[in-house]
């Protein structure tokens, strides 16, 4: 037999072999695309009330002596839930803002950095109404021209925002920082690792904390992974089930060490947590930078909220900054009258309450500045 004909009868087979495999493969792909769809459509009739749509673009920032997270650069994204849709637009900096960052300032702007987590960052929210937004637009009509760098990451903890203020925010030489607190922050700064107690001091404990980063990074390079990312509720209840897993997991392993509960605030966050605003104060105070600490307040129920500072901690926040925006004091009024958190989805501070939090914090500061100009 020629090689020819031993060539033909190869591809007659391969030809043959794929005719048998062609339907079966797209068998199988109609299969696993009706069953995707019947679940989509299931997720959306049984949880579009508690789910958001939200694509997780976070990635790697390689500060001074820290590796931390960021958004990714200069790109645009939204998401969305039953309550309404947000576009979030990020800077060459990583953070959710129009304007780039330069730690060069300009001669009689107010500089205001803000620090906290997914309710500073904006989370259901639209962007011109993140409090950061509110503060500028609010010390404008009050005659006081301002900018404010709005570096809120999501799940940022504490010990995250001392970490980007020591190594990377004072570089931006701001006037006044605003730190947004929120309760889970003493769950956070356990699972962020980076400082620790040791004989009753503050020690620094490791340098880097990217939890998720990797992985995200691999499910994106999957391809229709960024699609489904933005349209589909039912690839985003796997997603946040598996994220809010690793992130129990963070959190048990990391308590482990200490051996006490993690679903209680301890003694050991406490202290933690006192430590790290003690720590804050003094980087700020001993710069000249105002310290306003702003208690987000915890949703309780449907128009009504609480504060995120247990009681007993009240007076140690309060040495530990220049003013705490307290939440009763902002929303007591409100309670029961106003959507403070929004609806649904994950309960973030409202449009609404960020307008409160943001005019509220601007009052301050115009104040703090007449006075400075008088002296």
């Amino acid at each position: 037999m020629h090689l020819t004909d031993v060539s033909k009868i190869s591809k007659n087979v391969l030809i043959a072999s794929l005719r048998n495999w062609v339907p079966k493969i797209l068998l199988l792909l109609g299969v696993g695309l009706a069953c995707f769809l019947f679940s989509e459509v299931v997720v959306r009739v049984l949880w579009s009330d508690t789910i958001v749509v939200f694509p997780r673009f976070h990635v790697q920032a390689d500060y001074e002596g820290y590796t931390l997270r960021r958004l990714e650069p200069n790109m645009t994204f939204r998401h969305m839930s039953v309550d309404g849709e947000w576009e979030f637009r990020t800077n060459a900096q990583g953070f959710r803002d129009d304007e780039d960052y330069a730690f060069e300032r300009t001669e009689g702007i107010i500089r205001i950095l803000s620090l906290g987590d997914s309710n500073t960052q904006g989370f259901e929210v639209h962007q011109e109404y993140t409090f950061s937004e509110v503060i500028e637009r609010s010390l404008a009509a009050k005659g006081f021209p301002s900018q404010v760098l709005n570096t809120g990451i999501s799940g940022f903890s504490t010990a995250e925002q001392l970490a980007f203020l020591e190594s990377t925010g004072i570089k931006y030489k701001p006037d006044i920082v605003v730190l947004g607190f929120y309760a889970n922050d003493f769950e956070d700064n356990i699972k962020a690792g980076l400082f620790a107690m040791e004989h009753n001091q503050l020690i620094s404990a490791k340098t880097s904390h990217l939890p998720g980063v990797r992985a995200l990074q691999i499910v994106h390079m999957v391809p229709f992974t960024k699609w489904l990312s933005y349209n589909s509720y039912f690839y985003s209840l796997g997603l946040n089930t598996m994220w809010e897993m690793a992130k129990r997991q963070l959190l048990q392993d990391a308590m482990a060490e200490y051996a006490v509960a993690t679903e209680t605030i301890t003694e050991v966050k406490k202290a933690l947590m006192g430590a790290l605003l003690a720590r804050m104060y003094e980087v700020c105070s001993s710069r000249g930078i105002a310290l306003v600490l702003v208690d987000i307040p915890m949703r309780t129920g449907p128009r009504t909220c609480a504060s995120s500072i247990p009681i007993d901690m009240m007076s140690q926040f309060e040495q530990s900054s220049d003013v705490i925006l307290h939440s009763d004091k902002i929303f007591g009024k409100y309670q029961g009258v106003a959507e403070i958190h929004v609806a649904h989805g994950h309960h973030h501070l409202s449009e609404f309450g960020h307008l409160m939090v943001g005019v509220a914090a601007a009052d301050w500061i115009a104040r703090f500045v007449e006075n400075k100009q008088g002296e």
